[in-house]
């Protein structure tokens, strides 16, 4: 177990050796059974997160709040439209300020070729830690709180195979930052990674060899696949969500027309079937139901999305009381 990581920030996983990141999980397992047992755990009594959002939120902004809230500290929502940041405030200058009034600066910008960049400049600036909430390339809690739930549902994660596929989604260009961050930290931990999705649906190339190196380290394995069928055959876990055709195109309209080729990627109890028999779906939500998944697997038995969801409230928990103290 790491003992030295205060002031740490937590921007990407990759950032965090595999005994740091251990260490997390260790101790959101440990916060989770007091939750349980109506055990105190305010050890970060009077302290206060700064939450910074550039985008609208549900599971991140409450399991945050309600995290740092039962640590014993308190949060402020900062919404970034409410801000003089639209008038002149630089990354810099949030970094020194809010770095100043808080004990930890929680931020969310997941603008295209901006997020990921605003976030470390605030990071640089600060004397508090900055935690990632989700920019354009990376969602590093969200990922915690899946290993940790594949940990819970399927022991030790080594060995197993998990699924990363592109799913069809109706809505918007979403993020490409749940499958980035999904092949990065569970092939760290000796994981069988099948990526699957249509060729115009690509990640950025830096993160897939950064994927293959951690796959050296850990002995697993990262096979690329194009075929949705294919990958969930005999899958421990399966993970389908939808993303942006990012790198193809950032033309909104080109992009739904890319996606309408796809529209029979979607996750039903007939695909579910071709993984093995006690897999388990997993999902970080919103998904859009009968889109991506249909109700009867996102409401099924193999499904894990409420048990995967409370833990990000456990994951985000444990860096906040590790990190902040």
């Amino acid at each position: 177990m790491q003992t030295d990581l205060r002031g740490r920030d937590m921007i990407t996983t990759q950032d965090w050796s595999k005994e740091e990141i251990e260490t997390a999980l260790n101790v959101a397992f440990d916060l989770k059974r007091k939750r349980v047992l109506g055990e105190s755990h305010a050890y970060l009594r009077d302290k206060v997160l700064g939450m910074l959002f550039f985008y609208s939120s549900t599971r991140t902004r409450s399991s945050f709040e309600a995290g740092i809230d039962q640590l014993g500290g308190h949060a402020a929502f900062i919404e970034s439209r409410t801000t003089q940041i639209s008038h002149g405030d630089t990354a810099t200058e949030i970094g020194e300020i809010l770095g100043r009034y808080f004990d930890g600066l929680a931020i969310r910008n997941v603008d295209w070729g901006i997020g990921n960049k605003y976030i470390n400049a605030v990071a640089d600036a600060s004397r508090s830690p900055v935690f990632n909430m989700q920019c354009d390339i990376y969602h590093p809690f969200q990922i915690l709180a899946d290993l940790m739930t594949i940990i819970e549902k399927k022991g030790d994660p080594r060995g197993k195979t998990i699924a990363v596929s592109w799913a069809y989604a109706s809505s918007y260009q979403k993020p490409i930052s749940i499958p980035q961050s999904l092949i990065l930290l569970m092939t760290r931990f000796g994981m069988n990674v099948r990526l699957v999705h249509p060729p115009e649906y690509k990640l950025m190339p830096g993160i897939i060899e950064q994927a293959k190196e951690n796959t050296r380290k850990a002995h697993g394995s990262l096979e690329f696949m194009d075929d949705m069928d294919a990958g969930f055959k005999d899958a421990d876990v399966v993970y389908p969500k939808g993303w942006g055709a990012l790198l193809t195109t950032t033309d909104d309209a080109e992009s739904a027309r890319i996606g309408d080729q796809y529209k029979d990627w979607i996750t039903d109890e007939r695909r579910m079937g071709l993984a093995k028999e006690d897999a388990i779906f997993m999902h970080c939500l919103p998904a859009d139901r009968n889109v991506e998944v249909t109700d009867a697997v996102l409401d099924g038995p193999h499904s894990v999305v409420f048990d995967e969801a409370e833990n990000r409230l456990h994951a985000q928990k444990a860096v906040m009381a590790l990190t902040m103290r």
